[in-house]
């Protein structure tokens, strides 16, 4: 159940909401879980606004988006890391209307250590996620 955060100038997108759910979308549908609630509504992403003057790289400029994923330990093979950075970065440039070029978008893969994923008040591990989608897929087949 990935966390998405996208840093981004203030203004940078139109429809905030829009880039939020298309983000979280994208990560759940490379992730390639079940689709149940358990996965629909915790997989999210939040949009950060920033004041423009507060992102800068070495030389000045401030055009970048910063996108940080993180998912539970083993959540994304190698193909499935690489699409995520793509579509991400095609949501953002999309988003911006093309304000925001490809090289200015940086994607960060992070993974959560097992059970350093809290969800329902409490850290769990891999296999206690996997035996919750279970779950809920026998109460939702019954």
């Amino acid at each position: 159940m990935p966390m998405i955060d996208l840093y981004a100038p203030a203004g940078t997108f139109a429809d905030t909401h829009a880039v939020a759910v298309r983000a979280a979308s994208i990560v759940k549908d490379v992730e390639q879980v079940p689709d149940i609630p358990l996965f629909r509504n915790n997989t999210a992403a939040f949009v950060h606004e920033l004041p423009a003057a507060s992102i800068s790289d070495a030389v000045g400029g401030g055009d970048h988006v910063r996108v940080q994923v993180l998912t539970n330990d083993g959540a994304l093979d190698r193909d499935k890391q690489i699409a995520v950075v793509r579509q991400l970065t095609d949501l953002v440039i999309e988003a911006s209307g093309g304000a925001i070029a490809e090289d200015r978008v940086w994607v960060l893969l992070t993974e959560a250590v097992p059970g350093g994923w809290g969800l329902f008040g409490h850290a769990h591990t891999n296999e206690e996620i996997v035996a919750a989608a279970r779950a809920e897929i026998a109460r939702l087949t019954q």
